[in-house]
């Protein structure tokens, strides 16, 4: 983002160009630069709803599906009964539709949500006066007047400022406010977090005052920029769409040649041309899988409530699938991995270091001292060091947190685990903090005594003192260069050291000045940090076992970042910052990105080349975001995960799925409801498209054995009418309950599948031919045994009795199918190693199923429709039979290839 490099000397220079006088522009520059600029604000065109909904039909399964609900309702036009196949498919056409319309509606919610981040009016100096005008007026030149709770208007440069401090944590993703200099600051390729004399458009002065210069507005300032990625960030397609597009297009394609085959076959057979045309037209009805589409969005579905009960919340369904097969996950480091709140985990006092647990606003916590919990009590250096942040501080603990600076809080809530209360002591006076004296002192009354407490930076808290304490609390001489040695300890591991002095005054002593704070007593350090969640660490760890590696992302200090990175057990043998990124190409940042995983001090468009450089690689991406810096990282990763309680609404609408409670650990979770929705999928298409491969069997094999066995020339086995029954109630009553199926064990000890693993695979062709071929060839021999006899010399003798045949194999069919979903429980374990009650979903389909198709057979309205008849009772032995081969078939290719495994 270093277009212009407002921050630094070259940039104070460029400023003379845009400022007239230090009392504002005229009026007539103002509106000359609106003309030349353009409005300040972030424009958009919203693409129409119209189109939108068209867009849906651009898919290969819609296509395919509208030309046969055509091809079917005209036939029907014409005479035939096909005006069911023509309802069902017209109906999951436009269900499908309608579901992408409404998902695709929310693509461009991340644009609306940062174009609301803008400030409505802001107040100016224009010709000597401030006035207040909208914000959108503002151009190059302006000067805006600010003051604590202010948000920013724009891009500025600021020139005067006076204890400005500016919460840029949406844009930066830094959780304590920066405080900003009108110094000149030395260096190129600075990330927005490095810029301290800058304002950003969207951010906040939290306290302070000041003014500065306009100096870019618009789709000119960084938010702009980030709603320019945000709009070229064309959300990729998943894992899964990717895998399911080359499904659709093989199987259409395959589906469509026989079709023509068959059609061409019956053709140079000698058989009637309408005749044909039915039967390929059957054909393709009965292979095409039209439920398919339902099917997938109810597994995603169903998952995508799962997730929500473990806290992760679907925006988009595909992406309930994509965190199983996700390899990396680029996680922000504040409040993700971890706390967000700023804990003191060690002090130094009277020369002894102490290690304090508890975490957060939890005001339960030990002091550890040499590997032994010590009372805070009976350790007066300790107790005095704690005293001295507790009371030397401006934040206010509640019941439920408290407010204030994220460091003062820290301090109070250190006191507080020692039982330290507000009540007793009396602030007289206050010396607050200042950048340039970096201290921060007041005068206390307590218990007759008047003392002054101070905090500053270390090098400033030594300069003040001349005595320390022992860890009893006896005085003695001061150690400088120990505690100066000390708090760089502690500066190597992350933690952001303060000293503290106290001094005791006479009872009457009522001012308090700098000259008052000399001779101190140095009361010791406390080092702070936003310390790991338990809970991430744990996650980390489940990752590696499971083949994703975790990618730190922050906007934080590169030492912080590798501290924390340590702790949470994440690869930090290097760090990589903004400003080096920005110095590779593609090809080194390709090669970078799989040996680095800390990346500190980043910029938006950073977090979005490290996404697409390991996508680059083949990896599935799933990328974390609170700020509306993340969006266009979001947007491009194969899964953009928002944070629900810190997040931005832009990040919230930019992403697929969001976390109700910040925590990586429900990432984890979520990767296993992946990987279990991934499976049941799989399920559902290997039990799916070989049933349907048997039904388009049924209806070539009439046609090919037509011509030797006359009973297939007089009708197809089954009517069209009553595959499109088979596979309506098989997708509700037997496919469905599938997805009920409880998660397999292990799921998080194996690594994430291949990404360019195909749907259309050797089990996948196996199991089409073998099982198609078992569930058909019951229905041939059923239609054929019973119904030969209604059949002479090519002439139809006994309608009943072949209506009744065909009404067998309808049934033998379905047995075939209860023969195969049963073992379809599990793709490689079989069914005698499954709980029979443990998916009671499919016991009760199967139920189901049967008195459903009963009443085609007993129902003589629902007979004429679906042609079918009551048969006699003595064919339902052999009827039964037809339960055996499926099983037998899917059960005998399961122990070969278990038997093969264990050879291999």
């Amino acid at each position: 983002m270093d277009k212009t490099a407002w921050y630094n000397q070259s940039g104070k220079e460029l400023l003379q160009s845009l400022q007239s006088s230090n009392s504002g522009l005229t009026d007539a520059v103002a509106s000359a630069r609106l003309e030349q600029y353009g409005p300040n604000e972030i424009a958009f065109r919203k693409t129409p709803a119209w189109v939108r909904f068209l867009r849906q039909f651009n898919d290969p399964m819609v296509i395919i599906l509208l030309v046969t609900a055509v091809v079917t309702g005209t036939l029907t036009a014409l005479g035939s009964h096909m005006l069911p196949d023509t309802i069902v498919i017209a109906s999951v056409v436009i269900l499908n539709s309608v579901l992408g319309f409404v998902q695709e509606g929310k693509a461009e919610g991340a644009l609306e949500a940062l174009r609301n981040m803008m400030v409505q009016e802001c107040l100016v100096l224009r010709d000597r006066d401030e006035r207040r005008i909208p914000a959108r007026e503002l151009v190059p030149g302006d000067i805006v007047v600010l003051e604590g709770g202010d948000k920013i208007p724009a891009d500025v440069r600021f020139i005067e400022v006076s204890n400005s401090h500016v919460d840029e944590s949406s844009l930066t993703g830094e959780s304590v406010p920066v405080q900003k200099l009108t110094a000149p600051i030395e260096g190129s390729n600075l990330v927005p977090g490095d810029q301290r004399n800058m304002g950003f458009s969207g951010t906040y002065l939290t306290q302070g005052t000041a003014r500065a210069i306009v100096v870019e507005t618009g789709r000119n300032t960084v938010f702009g920029q980030i709603a320019d990625m945000v709009k070229a960030a064309d959300a990729t397609l998943t894992p899964l769409q990717r895998k399911m597009k080359e499904f659709v297009q093989t199987l259409i394609i395959a589906i469509l040649a026989v079709g023509a085959f068959n059609f061409g076959y019956g053709v140079y057979l000698g058989y009637d041309t309408a005749y044909s045309f039915l039967g390929a037209v059957s054909l393709v009805v009965a292979a095409i899988p039209e439920m398919l589409p339902a099917l997938v969005t109810s597994i995603l579905a169903l998952s995508g409530v799962v997730m929500a009960s473990r806290k992760a919340l679907i925006r988009k369904l595909p992406a309930a699938e994509t965190l199983g097969a996700t390899s990396v996950i680029c996680s922000d480091k504040t409040g993700t991995l971890t706390e967000n709140r700023m804990t003191v985990t060690r002090s130094y006092a009277g020369g002894r270091v102490y290690e304090i647990s508890g975490t957060g606003y939890d005001i339960d916590g030990q002091f550890v001292y040499d590997g032994r919990p010590v009372p805070p009590g009976n350790q007066p250096a300790l107790l005095q060091l704690l005293n001295c942040g507790f009371y030397c501080n401006n934040a206010h603990l509640s019941g439920h947190g408290g407010t204030g600076d994220p460091t003062e809080l820290a301090l109070r809530i250190s006191g507080a685990k020692a039982e330290l209360v507000v009540d007793g002591v009396q602030r007289l006076v206050e010396i607050p903090f200042d950048s340039s004296t970096k201290y921060m002192a007041v005068l206390v009354e307590t218990e007759g005594k008047r003392l002054i407490l101070a905090k500053g930076a270390p090098e400033v808290i030594v300069q003040m003192c001349t005595s320390e304490p022992d860890a009893a609390g006896s005085g003695g001489e001061f150690d400088a260069q120990g505690a100066l040695h000390t708090a760089k300890l502690f500066a190597r591991d992350a933690l952001r050291t303060l000293g503290f002095a106290v001094k005791e005054l006479p009872s009457n002593h009522s001012g308090l000045c700098h000259e008052d704070l000399q001779g101190m007593c140095f009361a010791g350090l406390q080092g702070m940090i936003d310390p790991p969640k338990h809970s991430a660490i744990e996650a980390i760890a489940q990752c590696k076992e499971a083949g994703i590696r975790t990618v730190m992302i922050t906007g934080d200090h590169p030492d912080t970042a590798q501290a924390v990175a340590r702790q949470l057990g994440i690869d930090a043998a290097r760090v990589l910052t903004g400003a080096e990124l920005s110095e590779l190409d593609d090809d080194a940042l390709r090669e970078i990105s799989e040996q680095v995983s800390v990346f500190a001090r980043v910029a938006p468009e950073h977090k979005r080349s490290i996404a697409q450089a390991l996508q680059a690689n083949g990896h599935v991406v799933a990328m974390t975001g609170d700020g509306v810096n993340d969006a266009p990282a979001l947007k491009i990763a194969d899964i953009g995960i928002a944070m629900g309680i810190s997040g931005t609404e832009v990040a919230k609408e930019a992403s697929d799925m969001v976390l109700a409670d910040d925590n990586f650990a429900t990432i984890v979770a979520a990767v296993e409801e992946g990987r279990h929705a991934w499976n049941n999928l799989q399920k559902a298409i290997l039990y799916t498209l070989p049933t349907n491969a048997a039904q388009a069997l049924l209806i070539m094999g009439a046609i090919l054995l037509a011509a030797s066995i006359p009973v297939f020339s007089a009708r197809f086995v089954l009517e069209p009418v009553q595959i499109l029954w088979i596979n309506l109630l098989d997708s509700v009553l037997l496919t469905m309950p599938l997805m009920m199926e409880p998660k397999e064990q292990g799921l998080l000890r194996a690594p994430p599948r291949e990404p360019d693993a195909h749907i259309i695979n050797a089990l996948f062709m196996q199991r089409v031919v073998v099982m198609g071929f078992a569930i058909a060839t019951p229905g041939f021999l059923l239609y054929y045994y019973f119904g030969a006899a209604a059949v002479s010399n090519g002439v139809i003798v006994d309608e009943l009795l072949l209506t009744q045949a065909q009404t067998a194999a309808f049934w033998g069919i379905l047995l075939a199918h209860f023969g195969y979903v049963i073992s379809a429980r599990s793709i490689q374990g079989s069914v005698f190693s499954l709980n029979p009650f443990s998916n009671l979903w499919l016991l009760g389909g199967i139920g189901l199923s049967i008195l459903i198709r009963f009443i085609p057979t007993l129902v003589p309205e629902a007979s004429s429709l679906f042609r079918t008849a009551p048969f006699p009772l003595d064919w339902w032995p052999l009827i039964l039979l037809c339960f055996l081969p499926s099983f037998l078939a899917i059960e005998g290719d399961k122990a070969l290839r278990k038997l093969l495994r264990r050879r291999a």
